[in-house]
């Protein structure tokens, strides 16, 4: 059998030596499955972003394709990826918050990141811990106005 030691890969404290208070904390909070909640409270401290993962394979190959028609391209509307405008027969791929880019254009991009380059609109991943963070955000979010609608309420 390990001894305590070996399991938590430390050392025994030497005499007159005092426990690092934090160290204990950090393996306090990783051991009770808090850690979604610490990096959720650390970017909201620090400002910090986790690195967006790209989009969703599945996703991707369902966008909807469709090709510009002669009014369409007559307006003079621009791929704001690219910054060209789409021409007639242009293929194009539209995103969820309507959206529209070339295929050859948004396709690389969605490869690299899951949001849309407007509006910033986040869009499904194949990343488990990426979409946890995502509901966490999103529940520390609705507590934030729900508290907010509840000080409303009561003071407004």
């Amino acid at each position: 059998m390990a001894s305590y030691y070996d399991e938590h890969d430390c050392e025994p404290l030497a005499n007159g030596e005092t426990p690092n208070h934090l160290l204990h904390l950090a393996r306090l909070l990783l051991d009770t499955g808090a850690a979604m909640e610490w990096n959720v409270e650390y970017d909201r401290i620090f400002g910090g972003t986790r690195k967006v993962p790209p989009a969703s394979k599945k996703f991707v190959d369902e966008l909807p394709t469709k090709l510009i028609s002669p009014t369409i391209a007559a307006q003079g509307i621009q791929c704001s990826v690219c910054l060209g405008e789409f021409d007639e027969e242009d293929e194009t791929k539209t995103l969820p918050c309507d959206h529209q880019f070339h295929s050859k254009c948004i396709l690389p991009w969605l490869q690299k990141v899951s949001t849309c380059p407007v509006c910033r609109c986040e869009l499904p991943t194949d990343d488990p811990d990426y979409e946890m963070y995502k509901q966490h955000k999103a529940r520390a979010k609705q507590r934030e106005y729900e508290l907010e609608t509840l000080h409303c309420s009561m003071f407004g």
